[in-house]
């Protein structure tokens, strides 16, 4: 199987777990605890992918001064498309509480959101396609923490749309239009990176490290903190502890 072929795959799979996540919030009632429990352990596992897998990898093959640029950058530009988004109602988007606006109080927070989850949603994806690059398979760590991640993320966001009255056509059409975007994204990744510099690839990962690590800390960890309150810390180093464990296995 060609390597972009195979990255799409797996770009798929990463985001189908937004998919189930979000079916599980629509057809069964989760407590509120429950979310912001798996949440937490969620963004433990981003961060130490962020840590071990990319940040690490990019250093490595690309030099500390275009790890640093390109980590910074990422964040950056995650920020203030977040913020640009924030303004037109996607501020709430993975709360699964009452924070979300319905359309009618606020009109067009519903395409915000949906946009908002896309930019969630692709740095993942395109460093889950970077990782197939380097000929060892795609990426354990990666993978892991994608999966394991994004069942929470769909989860709650997708209880924080019913609560403000979106359809299950909307809900799934995002989540669906998503996991498509995400196996794209990975594709694209491998394909277009394919025999690159290594300090292109390695800029590249640490880009969309720094824009993953913003958006832990702007839309992950307040929906976590909300509800397990000082467990938070805990449960969020035991999410760094299994997903250290899982990329030295």
């Amino acid at each position: 199987m060609p390597v972009w072929l195979e990255a799409g795959a797996w770009g798929l799979v990463g985001g189908l777990a937004l998919v189930l996540g979000a079916a599980v919030a629509w057809f069964a009632r989760v407590p509120r605890w429950a979310v912001a429990s798996v949440m937490a352990f969620g963004a433990g596992v981003l961060i130490s992918a962020l840590a071990f897998e990319l940040v690490d990898e990019a250093e490595r093959s690309g030099g500390l001064l275009a790890t640093a640029g390109g980590f910074l950058g990422g964040a950056v530009v995650y920020v203030a498309a977040n913020t640009a988004l924030s303004r037109l109602g996607a501020r709430h988007r993975k709360r699964s509480g009452d924070q979300q606006p319905s359309e009618d109080e606020d009109s067009g927070s519903g395409a915000a959101i949906a946009v908002g989850a896309l930019l969630d949603g692709v740095p993942e994806s395109v460093v889950l396609g970077l990782s197939l690059l380097s000929g060892g398979g795609v990426g354990v760590g990666v993978l892991a923490a994608v999966f394991i991640s994004n069942v929470p993320e769909g989860l709650s966001s997708a209880a924080g749309m019913r609560r403000a009255g979106r359809s299950a056509r909307y809900v799934f059409g995002v989540w669906g239009g998503i996991a498509l975007a995400s196996g794209l994204s990975a594709m694209l990744g491998a394909l277009l990176l394919d025999g690159a510099p290594d300090q292109l690839v390695a800029v590249i990962t640490a880009v969309a490290a720094g824009a993953i690590l913003a958006m832990v800390a702007d839309t992950m960890v307040p929906e976590a903190f909300e509800r397990t309150h000082l467990l938070t810390g805990l449960i969020t180093a035991l999410g760094f502890l299994a997903a250290f464990a899982v990329s030295r296995a």
